[in-house]
Parts: C-alpha cells; structure tokens; sequence
C-alpha cells in the first residue's frame, strides 16, 4: 500500500473530496437509451464505484442543443428529462464513496447532419470535418453563438439540480475547441483571428456556467493542448491557451489531452494505444499546469497504477485518468486494497473499446464481457451449487476463461492443450510487433488458472476415449478451429495460410500476394510481418476497402506501417486460382466491378479465409451428452441453465472458433455466459 501513497492520497477541490487520485474520463459507451442514462449505464458506472475508483466522468459528448447530432448514442442534456436520470446515477455512484462529473459539448462541425434531428451543422467556419461527421458546416452567426452559450448554461443547471458533483465543458475537437483552432476557424471577427479572440466562445461558456450554478458546484475544461498538426494548436499555443484559464478563474480543473482526434489518422494519436508509450502526454500536461495554475487531469495510456502513482508523486498531474484499465478491471482499487495487485485484469491496448463506438456499436472490453453487461454477467463469479469434474480442451482464450470461472465457482476442472504453450491465435496475433501487449490477455487467464488451482496439462492431444476415461460431468470444447483453403479455381494447396506466416520462426521472402477475405485485424498483422522481413507485398481484398471490419483506433496505425514499408494494395479482387509456373506461382484474381481478369507471378501466395470447425471430437462425444451438445440459445443468451434434453453421463459443450469463428471478445464472452451456469 505504501508504493502508491500519492495515487492513494485524497484530493479536495472547494468542498468536494474526492478519496483518491484516479478517475475515469469521460467517453461515450453507446449505453444510452434514447439519450438518456438507463439501468445499463447506470451499472457501469456503478461497478467502477464499487471497484474503489475516486472519481467518475461519465456522459461523452453529451449534447447540450437540439442541432448537436449525435455520433455516438450520446446523453442529451437539451432538457428537464435528464434530471431523474441523473438522480439515479449520481446516488448510485455516491452509495460507494466516488464523485461523479458529466461532460457537456456541441460538437459542432464534427455532427452528422443526417442523424438524430437532422440539423444543418455549424461551425466556426465553413471547413469541412475530416473525422467521423465529416460534414460542411454553416457559418456560426452572433445569434447560433449566443443561443449555444446559453443550452450550455441551461445544462449546468440540470447537472448540478441532478445531485452531480460537477462537470466538464469537452472543448478539444467539439464546438468550443474548433474555434480555439486554426484549423477550423477562419472567422475575422471578435471570435478569430488572435489566440484571445479564439479562445472567447469557451470563456463565455465557462462564465455561463458559472452563472447557472451553486458556488461549490465544480467545473473543469477538457483541452487539447497540442493538436500534433502543423497548422493546429501547437503546444505552446495550448499552455497559453492554460494560462488565459487560469487567468479567467472560472474554472477548478483542467484535463489535458494531446493530438486531434477530429481526423480518423489522429484518432489513434488522441487516444494511444498499443502502439504508443505509456503515458506519452504527461509532459505536455505538466506544462500546461505550470502555467494555468490549476489542478490538472489526464487520461491518455496511463495503463497501470506504477505509471499512475509516478505521474501524481512528480507533480505531473493531480488526477490520473485509468478509463480503458477500469474497463478490463474496474475493481483495480480493491484488489489493490486486500493485496492482490497481481490479479488485475491488464488493459492491453487493444482499442476494441475505442473501435467499436466509432463504427456505431456499443463499447465493449476486448476481454472482459462483464463490462457493459453488469446486470446479466457480473464481474464478480458466483458459486456452483455442487461441484462438478470439468474437462475442457483447447488452451486458447475461450478454453482458458472457460476454465478460470467453472474454477471460480468451485468446480474441479482439467484443461488440454494439444500444443507446448497456452494462448491459442493470441500467440499468433502478438506476432506483429506493436500488438505484442496482446500476449497480456492470455498472460493473466494463465496465472489466473495457477492461483486457481486448474490442472493444465499442455503438449497433450486427448481424444474421447481418453476424456471419457476421466469420467467427467461437464465436457467443454474450445479446440478452436481450421484455416480455410479453397479456391474457384486451381490449386489450394499451394497457397500459405496466415497460420503458416505467424508461426514460424522462418518468414517467407521474395515477391508474395496476400489475398484477405476477412477484412480484421489477422491478416493486416501477417501482411506487416511479411513486409518488415522485406518482402515485396501485394495486399488484395474482396471488399471496398482495406481493414474494413477494423475501426479507427487500429486500421490507421496499420495503414501508417504498411505503406511506409511499401505494400501495393489492391481491393474490390477475388482469387480465383494459383497454378505452379516455371518461375514460381501464378495467381488469377477477378475484379469484382469490371469481372476483369488479372494475372500475377509472385513467389509465394498467402490466404487468410477464415477457419471453420472440425467437428471430429465433438461428433465422437455427443450421445453421450446429456444435453446431445446443443446449447439452448434462449437460455444461453439470458445467461441460465442449460437444459437436459436426453439420458447420457455428461454435459457437452462447443464454445469460440470450435463453434464458429468469431474474435477474442466473441470466444471469452462464450466462455463466460456458459461458466456462470455450471
């Protein structure tokens, strides 16, 4: 406990005491309902409290006006219907000892003029987004300012009458912000021009809150304070831009990020992940403290409470941001408290959760299901009722989590890997460099299922017999499945499969095409691999674009990586054959518009279709299951027991890729909802 005295240290701010230093930022997890905080969002939030964190933002990009469309199933604050809502939100926060802040924006050009009210957007200046609203805005007039100015102060009001502690105004690269930067404002008037003109829209903001309410109701600015763009805000534009609100004085914080996240390649900068340094803004963030005089927040890759408590202990900042950490673990404070610092589930960087509201899904933890889903799959595990012997084959991440909560709930369980090494395609997918943090996942299953007391058994192919031998009364399989090889045309067996790049030591060489069926993440990891090892690249794909089911936070650091290295990328193409030739292979693709045919002689052809399940063991082991191994979705997905359907001496079960292939979210949610009932 003494290693993180400063993490751990109280932080008073006017008459709010805030019981440690970290705190989750705000974001937008697409948990609300008709832009409202239901039950759902409400558990989410409840859990990080419970979990011991101090402070709480939620509310990302919470809309105050009816002309600020929504990107990403955001709160609305632009009436009285809110107030209950936060009520509840806010009492169930404070039942645990945390603060909870709301975070208010217009986001201006950064809407979509096509979304909630259908709006015309507007803006500082008519300059079109190049992020995710990517719309030409109108030409903010007086009036458009003074009418935002006040929905602003209107919804301080409704945070403050909602039991909230306080609030932050997100400027960065919503309304207040764009007209903070050059980028996107270009206005000659009281509100361009000079860095005081600029920064006038935000202070009248701030003043409008501070109208509206209590003296001790607190108010924070999130500002980014380095734009990384040569024609943005530049650092030292954002540490005056520090000093003029520490000068205004109508604010008590101020959270800094670093890098613009208005563009689609800038949003892996703002929000860094695997392919960043921990911490990489905490400078930039000190500056603007120094300067400002204020007390100052950042959460930006701060990925575990060394890195935390460091940041707090050197007067970097005052409140260490730990979001995407409280989303893989949100008890990191408690298992800190009862000396179990080694059990925390690990954010790794992923960006899954980042990811996916940016393509318009919920936000969800790439390995951990329970967050978002608290009301129906707890974080905590229940006991069993009755202890059962467990059998599950398979090492990768749906077998290993599988295993980790039937012994959780007390069960005795026995865990096959056929292969020397837990991890599954994780071991694969760790292959590309900058995502070697992935390892982390299966990392911790793994000492998990050590202080659990799993008998793991690996380089140990079993078979049915020698299942049925041990007399088990549940059977789960999480074998994973079999790379894809065929083709229209030609001759399937000459091609390699992602599976032969990633795991061999001896990396093919020369001149390779890589056809990609899948559009994720897999094959633009092979293809990198490939490519560092200077082969000569060809990338085609079936669909429109390369990485099309990968979202903003990873497909831009690929495509950096890929095209530094040179990869030709071909898409809208179909493979249709490969034929040996005196030189080496000859590939046959069709262009999916033109029905073209086009023909290419490389030395090696690399697929990536897919895997499908083998259905061997399975087959072999289903009359004796009681349950004839289906699983019964209702029940399954209502997370209940799964039915008996027939006389038998066991269970069985598929789960993950042995089921269907899927991604590691997919294969521990499997694991997960099918453990909590046996």
């Amino acid at each position: 406990m003494g290693t993180y005295s400063a993490l751990l240290s109280p932080l008073t701010i006017k008459k709010l005491t805030i019981r440690n230093r970290v705190f989750s930022a705000a974001h937008a997890p697409v948990y609300a309902v008709d832009g409202l905080p239901g039950e759902r969002y409400i558990e989410y939030h409840r859990e990080k409290a419970k979990g011991g964190i101090g402070l709480t933002v939620f509310g990302g990009s919470s809309n105050v006006s009816p002309d600020s469309g929504s990107l990403f199933g955001a709160i609305y604050l632009g009436d009285n219907r809110v107030i209950p809502h936060f009520q509840r939100l806010a009492d169930a926060v404070h039942e645990h000892d945390t603060a909870v802040f709301c975070q208010i924006t217009h986001m201006g050009r950064h809407c979509r003029w096509d979304v909630g009210n259908w709006m015309p957007v507007i803006g500082p200046s008519t300059i079109r987004d190049i992020g995710a609203g990517r719309s030409l805005p109108r030409e903010m007039s007086l009036a458009d300012i003074r009418r935002i100015q006040k929905d602003y102060q209107a919804a301080a009001k409704r945070c403050e009458d909602g039991g909230l502690d306080g609030l932050e105004i997100i400027s960065s690269m919503h309304l207040p912000g764009q007209f903070l930067s050059p980028l996107s404002n270009h206005r000659s008037d009281d509100y361009g021009g000079s860095l005081e003109n600029r920064a006038r829209f935000l202070m009248e903001i701030i003043e409008a809150c501070r109208e509206s309410t209590g003296p001790d109701f607190v108010i924070g600015v999130r500002l980014t304070a380095d734009e990384s763009n040569e024609r943005g805000i530049t650092a030292d534009e954002g540490i005056e831009v520090g000093r003029i609100l520490g000068q205004h004085g109508g604010i008590d914080f101020i959270n800094v990020n670093g890098a613009y996240s208005g563009s689609y390649q800038g949003v892996p900068l703002a929000f860094p992940g695997m392919d960043s340094r921990s911490a990489p803004y905490i400078q930039l963030a000190q500056a603007v403290k120094s300067a400002s005089g204020l007390l100052t927040f950042q959460s930006a890759r701060i990925d575990n409470l060394s890195t935390a408590n460091y940041a707090i202990e050197q007067n970097y900042l005052d409140m260490a941001g730990m979001t995407r950490p409280h989303m893989a673990d949100p008890h990191i404070l408690k298992k800190l408290e009862r000396g179990e610092e080694e059990r925390i589930r690990p954010c790794v960087g992923a960006g899954y959760c980042i990811d996916r509201p940016y393509r318009g899904m919920e936000a969800l933890c790439l390995h951990n299901p329970s967050t978002g889903r608290e009301i129906s799959l707890p974080h905590d595990v229940p006991r069993a009722r009755q202890v059962r012997k467990v059998v599950v084959v398979g090492g990768g991440p749906a077998g290993m989590e599988a295993a980790r909560v039937l012994a959780e709930r007390g069960h005795q369980v026995t865990l096959f890997e056929a292969l020397q090494q837990l991890g599954g395609q994780v071991n694969l997918a760790a292959r590309a460099g900058w995502r070697k943090s992935l390892i982390g996942i299966t990392d911790w299953l793994a000492a998990e299922l050590d202080i659990l007391g799993v008998d793991v058994r690996v380089d140990c192919y079993v078979d049915s017999e020698e299942i049925l031998a041990m007399q088990p009364d549940v059977i789960v399989l999480a074998t994973g499945g079999i790379p894809i090889q065929d083709l229209p045309e030609g001759d399937a067996e000459l091609t390699l499969t992602v599976w032969d790049v990633l795991g061999v030591t001896e990396t093919p060489k020369g001149k390779i095409l890589f056809f990609d069926q899948c559009g994720s993440e897999g094959p633009l990891s092979a293809a990198q691999v490939l490519s560092e090892n200077r082969a000569e690249l060809i990338f085609a794909t079936q669909d429109r674009i390369v990485g099309q089911d990968i979202g903003a936070q990873n497909l831009p650091v690929f495509m950096r990586k890929l095209l530094k290295q040179g990869v030709e990328f071909r898409t809208d193409r179909y493979l249709l054959s490969v034929k040996k030739t005196e030189h080496g292979l000859e590939a046959r693709m069709r262009n999916r518009y033109t029905d073209e045919i086009e023909s290419t002689e490389v030395d090696y052809v690399v697929v990536d279709q897919g895997v499908k399940r083998d259905p061997t063991l399975f087959d072999s082991l289903r009359d004796g299951a009681r349950n004839a191994g289906r699983i019964d979705l209702d029940a399954f997905i209502n997370v209940s027991e799964q039915p008996e359907t027939q006389p038998g001496d066991y269970l069985l079960f598929e789960i993950g890729d042995a089921s269907m292939a899927r991604n590691i979210h997919a294969a521990i949610f499997d694991a997960r909802r099918l453990g909590y009932v046996l």
